[in-house]
Formats: C-alpha cells, sequence, structure tokens
C-alpha cells in the first residue's frame, strides 16, 4: 500500500477516535460517567456498539484517552507559561495560579466532570503518572534557570521540582481542591504560592 494511502487510513482512524472521545466527554458530562455506556456513545455517533470497539476495548479506555487528552490540555498550558520571558519566580507563580484556574473552572465546575476525574486518581492509571513526570520536569527547568540567575539557592533542581509540587498540590489536585474551596481556615493560593516559593530562594 502506498504512503498516501496509509496517511488517509491513518488520518480517517485519528478523526474517529477524536469523534469518539467528543461524544463521551460530552455524555460523561451530561449524565454523569457511571451513567453512561459505549452503547449511548454509539447510538449518539450512530454507529453500532462494534464500531466503537474496533477504536476503544472498554469504557474505561476511552476514560484513559479523555484523561490523557485532558492532562495534554493542562501540559501545553504549563509548557507555554514556563517558556515566557520572566523570572523564574514570576512563572512559578503563573504556573500555580494557571493550574488552580484550570482545576476549579474545568474539573469542579461540573459534578460529572469532577466524577470522572475522581475515578481516574482512584484507578491510578499511568497517564496521570506520566503527566506528573512530565510537570516535574518542566518545573525543574524553571528552577534551574532560577538557580544560575541567582534567584534561588543552589540545590538538586529536580529534588526541588518535587518538592514544590507536593507544596501546592492542595491548588492543584482536584479531590483536595473541591473540600478546600469552602474552608475558611486555609491558606489562599496567593499565600501557599508565596510560601513556597520562598523555600526555593532559603
Amino acid at each position: 500500500m502506498s504512503e498516501p494511502a496509509d496517511s488517509s487510513i491513518e488520518t480517517t482512524r485519528q478523526e474517529n477516535i477524536a469523534r469518539i472521545l467528543d461524544s463521551a466527554e460530552r455524555l460523561f458530562r451530561h449524565y454523569g460517567y457511571t451513567k453512561t455506556n459505549v452503547a449511548d456513545i454509539a447510538r449518539d455517533l450512530g454507529m453500532s456498539p462494534a464500531n466503537i470497539y474496533r477504536f476503544f476495548s472498554s469504557k474505561t479506555e476511552i476514560h484513559q484517552a479523555l484523561c490523557a487528552r485532558m492532562l495534554e490540555a493542562s501540559y501545553q498550558q504549563a509548557s507555554g507559561i514556563c517558556r515566557l520571558p520572566v523570572s523564574a519566580t514570576e512563572r512559578l507563580r503563573r504556573y500555580v495560579l494557571a493550574q488552580h484556574r484550570m482545576t476549579v473552572e474545568t474539573m469542579l465546575d461540573e459534578q460529572k466532570v469532577h466524577e470522572m476525574v475522581v475515578v481516574a486518581i482512584e484507578q491510578e492509571w499511568h497517564v496521570i503518572e506520566k503527566h506528573l513526570d512530565r510537570i516535574d520536569k518542566l518545573l525543574a527547568g524553571v528552577i534551574r534557570e532560577g538557580i544560575e540567575a541567582g534567584e534561588f539557592a543552589k540545590q538538586d533542581a529536580e529534588v526541588a521540582a518535587r518538592c514544590f509540587g507536593a507544596s501546592i498540590v492542595t491548588l492543584c489536585h482536584p479531590q483536595i481542591v473541591a473540600q478546600c474551596l469552602a474552608k475558611e481556615n486555609r491558606p489562599t493560593p496567593d499565600e501557599l504560592i508565596e510560601f513556597a516559593i520562598k523555600a526555593l530562594k532559603k
């Protein structure tokens, strides 16, 4: 088979995958993850369940792909912020505020989306661990540049990145954010960010 034909087949395959994921996300948002099944997605797209199974082996696999897509959007946002021509301190501050805002707006605004995220976290899917590793690398790069510029104390940038991420987890972890939003005895995002950044400077 010629390369153009192969390319056309792959393009069609990716288009079908995107259609399935778009439908699944729409139904998950409307009815909830647990109340939606593969037959519902197939019906929404006007195709048979068997056709869905040509691309995904189960609803769980569709959910994993959706989770990966959401995390990729989060990563691209973080990557863009980490490349901004501002100080390392300012990049870290903007990164955390943006991640917190995305968590609140995308994952918590609609309860049914939150349900989907909680299931993914409880299953400890590899896509989440892979995302955390990629974010750690981004943060390590920013911290390393901050050390070189004299903004931060000399230290292991990779260890510092993991510790920084752990220190602001209450601003980015969907379940923890959901529990803390209405609490008055919790630090504000700005307070927690400043505390975490100060730790890098000592």
